[in-house]
């Protein structure tokens, strides 16, 4: 194999001792709701209320008697009530997360890594769909800013989300996330739809339509409008199989119910599909139109030519506004959501969303045996309304559902090679065989830009047999592959290795586990999610695993780093390409698992990439490190001049240094980050750092 980067030298560099530094305690945790929320079948109809005070807070101290619930317009008994909040803990004062990072420094863009969910640790799915078809240009920077927003000041532990289009194909399931780096690179992607039926400006006519007849235009829109429906119902769907109670934010100004004067045949139907599968599927529509407060009136653009005319464009403007906001109304309505309109503020409405998601009722009754009669053909609407009888409350519930019970689950059968790429796209890390990765992005100027994912696996879960001369063996069938910061998979990858241990290396193995290495070419810049499955060939037990990595544009000359390679005392492991198991004389404390006793001395080590050269042809680098637990910094290192260790090229420079974990830290979970600059070039684009996470045991 041929070395790519740091086959490490002794380290001449700096030990740094961390001195601990008291974490508050966390705040207790809420129970997570249950995983069946809306029920409908011939026993129950369960349905899902929020209750707000005038101030738009929660009330979570109600009882069934306060509550009043109709089906049809009768009134029905409540049999079963509960309330669940979801509303996560707040964390420590000084974070390190996106929002404290972009504030101190927009350069320093690195965050620690999120915390793995498992299913039953989700308190709050948010599926944030910005609807590009119904979407002006002029609108189109508001809505990114209010999902930064969300991002960087909404979005808690334990919360899962996803930032979504209904321009263009998407799979729910491969877009949700609690990587908030993963979610920016999303936002970033927004951009104006030249397909959209709105135009550049809000009153603008209409855009590519411009042109268009009457009727060519009026089909246009209605198309598209199906198109839209069509992608939300999609995303519903798909939002089924996710735990809990999920809401979704819908960002659009034009959804509509009618085309003309005429109720659109292509768009009732899919409000009713939509209100249908949103029950069944536990998600809740909130509606924003991020036009904001709009001026009907006549302006200084306007230049009527008759009294007649001026008085028929506010009227006009009035009606088109009205139809524009009619789906979005309607959807929220019998989701339970709300439809904010007229509001400059997209961030104070957002926030109340978030707010109402903190928790809500369960109210229960047994239907009358009429509600799923099919002996009259298709199934009716049934119309069910919730009504709260303290005064000054407001309650938002679902309105109906088609009156069928739900289907039995099903189970699907699904080939070998289908059930690597279920699990691989799956938002959660599944399956029997627990998969630890570790993808490393680093560049050279003869391999180019390549992310290095590093496996540890448990020997006890894997399937060995026995073998002449005491070896055994174990064979995985492997599926990896990159998807890029739009979603779209790129460089797929099956392979099938065999893993052959001598008598000695596999009860070596049995205690610490093996290591295994493969890579990727990365051809563009941009985010990246690297997504492995793997499957024991003999027991057919499957695990998966994901990661975000960032390939940087290197050929704009900005300062850059590598991923960090760090490890214990016995050394940083050598880069090299391809793929098979690696050796290390301490698996644990190697770059693929970095778990660490107190007291280790830690080694830490990466590239830094477009330095920019003094007169000496001497780059002037600083860097500093920082230490976090729980989000909580524990750390903070004085600056210190990178000392060069290698310097393959000038454009590639590998460093290093050391931190002394205090034998008095406490096990758990830590975060190191570093965080270089560059004197000498353009303040604007002289900082750039890393993160990597680490275990104290």
């Amino acid at each position: 194999m041929k070395q790519c980067w740091i086959s490490y030298v002794a380290l001449t560099a700096s030990v740094f001792t961390l001195a601990l530094a008291q974490t508050p305690a966390t705040a207790p945790q809420s129970s997570a709701p249950p995983e069946e929320v809306i029920r409908i079948n011939v026993n129950l109809v369960q349905v899902d209320a929020v209750v707000t005070d005038e101030q738009g807070h929660n009330v979570p101290d109600l009882r069934a008697s306060d509550f009043e619930i109709k089906q049809d317009g009768k009134t029905q008994t409540i049999t079963n009530f509960s309330y669940v909040n979801t509303r996560p803990g707040q964390v420590g004062v000084r974070t390190a997360d996106a929002a404290n990072t972009r504030k101190k420094n927009p350069n320093n863009a690195a965050a620690p890594p999120p915390v793995p969910l498992r299913t039953d640790q989700v308190r709050r799915t948010f599926a944030l769909v910005v609807d590009d078809l119904g979407l002006a240009a002029e609108n189109i920077p508001a809505v990114r800013k209010t999902l930064e927003n969300f991002v960087d000041q909404e979005m808690q532990p334990g919360d899962l989300a996803a930032v979504l289009h209904t321009g263009r194909g998407m799979s729910a399931l491969e877009q949700f996330t609690t990587d908030k780096r993963v979610l920016h690179a999303a936002i970033n992607q927004i951009r104006y739809n030249s397909l959209s039926r709105i135009g550049v400006s809000s009153f603008g006519g209409g855009g590519a339509a411009s042109g268009m007849g009457a009727a060519a235009n009026q089909e246009r829109r209605s198309q598209l409008n199906a198109a839209s429906l069509g992608a939300i119902t999609l995303i519903v769907n798909g939002l089924r199989d996710l735990p809990g109670r999920k809401t979704m934010v819908l960002f659009s100004e034009d959804l509509r119910m009618m085309t003309g004067r005429e109720i659109d045949p292509r768009a009732e139907p899919e409000f009713q599909r939509i209100a249908d599968a949103a029950s069944r599927a536990s998600v809740v529509i909130s509606s924003i139109d991020p036009r904001g407060l709009q001026t009907l009136q006549l302006t200084a653009a306007d230049n009527p030519s008759s009294a007649k005319q001026a008085r028929q464009i506010p009227m006009r403007r009035s009606t088109q506004m009205f139809f524009s906001q009619d789906g979005m109304v309607r959807l929220a309505e019998a989701t339970g959501g709300e439809f904010f309109h007229d509001r400059n503020d997209l961030s104070a409405a957002l926030h109340q969303i978030v707010e109402e998601a903190g928790g809500y009722y369960l109210i229960a009754y047994r239907p009358a045996a009429s509600t799923f009669d099919r002996k009259t053909g298709a199934p009716l609407f049934r119309h069910v309304s919730v009504t709260v009888k303290r005064a000054g409350l407001k309650v938002h519930s679902r309105t109906g559902f088609l009156g069928t019970p739900d289907q039995p689950v099903r189970s699907v059968s699904y080939t070998p090679q289908q059930q690597l790429i279920h699990a691989m796209v799956s938002p959660f890390s599944t399956g029997a065989i627990h998969v630890r990765m570790t993808a490393l992005f680093s560049n050279t100027q003869k391999a180019g830009s390549f992310i290095t994912a590093l496996l540890y696996l448990d020997a006890h879960e894997l399937q060995f047999e026995d073998a002449p001369d005491d070896v055994r063996k174990a064979v995985i069938d492997l599926i990896s592959a990159t998807f890029d910061d739009k979603g779209q998979m790129e460089e797929p990858k099956g392979e099938t290795h065999t893993i052959t241990l001598t008598g000695p290396e596999y009860q070596r193995a049995l205690k610490t586990g093996f290591l295994y290495r493969f890579q990727h070419a990365v051809k563009k810049p941009g985010g990246y999610q690297m997504r492995i499955a793997l499957r024991d060939a003999t027991s057919l037990k499957i695990g998966s695993a994901s990661q975000y990595v960032e390939g940087p544009d290197l050929t704009k000359g900005h300062l850059e780093m590598s991923s960090i390679s760090l490890s214990d005392a016995t050394g940083a492991m050598a880069f090299t390409e391809g793929s098979g198991q690696v050796k290390h004389d301490n698996l644990l404390g190697s770059p693929g698992v970095r778990s660490f006793p107190p007291g280790t001395d830690a080694l830490y080590a990466f590239q830094v990439l477009n330095p920019h050269l003094g007169s000496n042809n001497k780059p002037d680098l600083e860097m500093v490190t920082h230490v976090f637990r729980d989000g909580v910094a524990v750390f903070d290192s004085k600056p210190r001049t990178v000392e060069v260790l290698q310097e393959p090229d000038p454009a590639h420079i590998v460093t290093a240094g050391g931190l002394r974990l205090n034998p008095s830290m406490k096990p758990g979970d830590y975060v190191l980050q570093v965080v270089v600059t560059d004197k000498l070039a353009d303040p604007k684009y002289a900082v750039a750092s890393q993160w990597m996470d680490f275990e104290i045991r």
